[in-house]
């Protein structure tokens, strides 16, 4: 899986000063994190939540939601709080690879007076890249992302670049405006861990943001964690032990989505395509995840659950049947965590 697999699944280890410390200033470091982001960005607390978590597995997101809701917004001062680097790109239909990625120029060659060919680097070239619309784009332009969010590497003209670490992707869709828009192909859907749905706030928090949008801002952020800290803790996430009933769990969660013989009625009659290996992957890594930032050293059977539907919902595709009945992907999901049996042993 790439980068989710860049880690030895080494136990945390209690008996470890360095690993226990850690562990606290994750908790911690997440509190803080919180707590600058809420000088720019009010409510929208689970959105939050789930890119934090995105950061702290060392995965991607998509975000989905309409205009106004301050998607790019969140992700900005993401990187503001953590300081580091950030790049936007607006994705439209002409949009090409090499913008994405860079390209090779000619120079002048100071030292020769000749000419010689030198890589421009793109704006994939940060620690944090929001890919605006990224639906509005064809795939070919689509699909320069995959390698970068898959092994943290571009390749050009036959060069391999390294990406600096930490890297992430964060996309955004609108899910009202369909014309002029290019589905993104299921190979590149499953690469995003989760799929975080942005909605309109309530009425006390939305006049909130009126009021405080339309005065004078300039909040200013204090940069307790840094990206070499998210670097470390990615690493501590994977040495969070899992029981082998939570984990036969998320992956019974997967395969129950799957519409084979042995499935559930409502899954054969809805569900086209099943989720792959890679979401139970990131149930368990979530899980990892969620469990350090509320003071766990295991991870437990409602740690998969709460992110069955960030996780699944993009993983889960609907047939005709369910369209034309109206029946969502959150309401399958939602059927999927009534119908598999929580084991009655493990954590």
């Amino acid at each position: 899986m790439g980068r989710v697999e860049a880690f030895e699944n080494q136990p945390l280890d209690l008996e470890s000063p360095d690993d226990v410390a850690l562990a606290d200033r994750m908790k911690a470091g997440r509190d803080q994190i919180i707590s600058e982001i809420k000088k720019q960005i009010i409510g929208q607390d689970e959105v939050i939540h789930e890119i934090l978590l995105t950061l702290f597995v060392g995965g991607n997101s998509l975000i989905v939601g309409v205009p106004g809701l301050a998607k790019t917004l969140i992700i900005r001062t993401m990187a503001q709080v953590l300081d580091l680097k950030f790049n936007r790109i607006q994705f439209t239909p002409d949009l090409m690879p090499s913008d994405i990625t860079g390209t090779d120029i000619i120079q002048d060659d100071p030292q020769t007076g000749g000419r010689k060919m030198v890589f421009s680097p793109g704006p994939v070239f940060t620690n944090i890249l929001l890919a605006d619309e990224i639906n509005r784009t064809p795939p070919k332009t689509q699909s320069a992302l995959l390698e970068a969010m898959q092994e943290h590497r571009v390749t050009i003209q036959g060069r391999t670049y390294t990406l600096e670490e930490p890297f992430f992707v964060f996309a955004t869709q609108n899910p009202i405006e369909l014309e002029g828009t290019y589905s993104l192909p299921e190979a590149q859907l499953d690469r995003f861990m989760f799929h975080i749905i942005i909605e309109h706030p309530p009425e006390d928090e939305e006049f909130e943001v009126v009021r405080t949008t339309t005065s004078i801002q300039n909040p200013q952020f204090s940069h307790t964690i840094t990206g070499d800290d998210l670097v470390k803790f990615q690493e501590l996430v994977r040495k969070v032990p899992v029981s082998e009933p939570v984990m036969r769990y998320a992956l019974n969660l997967v395969r129950a989505s799957r519409a084979d013989k042995d499935g559930p009625d409502f899954v054969k009659k809805w569900i086209a395509f099943g989720a792959s290996v890679r979401a139970a992957q990131y149930l368990v890594l979530g899980g990892k995840a969620r469990a350090l930032n509320e003071g766990r050293y295991h991870v437990n059977f409602d740690d998969i659950r709460a992110l069955a539907h960030p996780v699944l919902r993009h993983r889960v595709l609907t047939n005709f049947h369910a369209m034309s009945e109206g029946v969502t992907t959150d309401q399958i999901i939602d059927q999927l965590l009534d119908t598999v049996t929580v084991p009655t042993s493990g954590m």
